[in-house]
């Protein structure tokens, strides 16, 4: 098995997808678009932007016995990832996402856990974590097959890559399992008790910050800003957007984690991990849909030259 070798232990969902002008306000009724139905879950995200742009690919995960379940399962293995792993659960129904999004493309998403709330260690095969060089998580599975997962992937020499999201004061029992965090600006602000503002004002205070809580390595995500670098002791850095028009930010986060997985088990340096993941989450929020909007190689090299940056 490759060294190269990437699992994702983590959620798929069917989107239930509704284009509308605005968010509505509480009590308010607003029109919407057609409804359209994809293939999502963090996890399957994850693993398909990983699996597009040349990631050997395994997915963990629970599906139900229904017509969500076989789209899922056929839309992660077109992306080139592993589903032998990915187990049927009968009784009980396919994990949904319901899923808004506005005009200027930002999303409101609520989440029905179903077969992804079933999925525990005993569903995690040690054999899929011979080999394997990264390991991604999100918190989108329960706690406790979240812990399992990344303690056989630490004795197996893998690097633990955390996404804690849906993010929440849970979240922290697990970070002394990570090698890496992944959090965005707002999760990063409220998790190191910082102003609003000070992943970009003060970011040493957030290298200390997650120092304090005995997390070495960490990427803030800060949307059209970019992201913000933590690599021990050394200054962090920031990597800069790629300057796109946001046509739907529905996924988005999660091409960026997909693709930093590959990176990281290709060997690279957190930093210049991070730089090309900034380029496929800039494409996957200049496109619509979540997975549907996941580059290949190809498409990410022509999007980048048109803009004159490198992967």
């Amino acid at each position: 098995m490759s060294r190269r070798r990437i699992v994702v232990v983590g959620s798929l969902n069917a989107d239930l997808v509704v284009r509308t002008e605005r968010f509505p306000r509480a009590g308010e009724t607003v029109s919407g678009g057609d409804l359209l139905v994809g293939a999502g879950g963090k996890g399957a995200n994850q693993a398909v932007a990983a699996g597009r742009i040349g990631g050997d690919v395994a997915m963990v995960g629970a599906v139900g016995a229904d017509a969500n379940g076989e789209l899922l399962r056929s839309a992660v293995a077109a992306a080139g990832v592993d589903t032998s792993h990915v187990i049927v659960r009968d009784g009980v129904a396919t994990g949904t996402a319901l899923i808004t999004v506005a005009a200027d493309g930002e999303n409101t998403i609520v989440v029905s856990a179903g077969a992804n709330g079933t999925l525990v260690a005993d569903d995690l095969p040690d054999s899929v974590f011979d080999g394997a060089a990264v390991l991604g998580l999100c918190l989108e599975v329960p706690a406790a097959t979240v812990r399992a997962a990344a303690a056989r992937a630490r004795a197996a020499g893998a690097t633990v890559v955390l996404n804690p999201s849906p993010f929440g004061e849970a979240a922290r029992d697990l970070f002394p399992l990570a090698d890496v965090l992944l959090v965005n600006e707002g999760e990063a602000e409220a998790l190191l008790g910082l102003a609003e503002g000070a992943v970009a004002s003060d970011p040493a205070a957030v290298r200390d910050g997650f120092a304090a809580l005995g997390i070495a390595r960490a990427v803030v995500t800060c949307g059209a800003d970019g992201c913000l670098i933590v690599d021990g002791d050394a200054a962090p850095a920031h990597v800069a957007a790629v300057r796109i028009t946001a046509v739907d930010t529905t996924g988005a986060g999660d091409a960026f984690m997909g693709s930093l997985l590959v990176r990281l088990a290709e060997g690279d340096a957190l930093v210049d991990a991070a730089r090309f993941a900034v380029g496929v989450g800039g494409y996957a929020a200049a496109h619509p849909g979540a997975q549907a909007s996941y580059p290949d190689p190809a498409q990410l090299a022509s999007f980048l030259a048109e803009r004159s940056v490198g992967a």
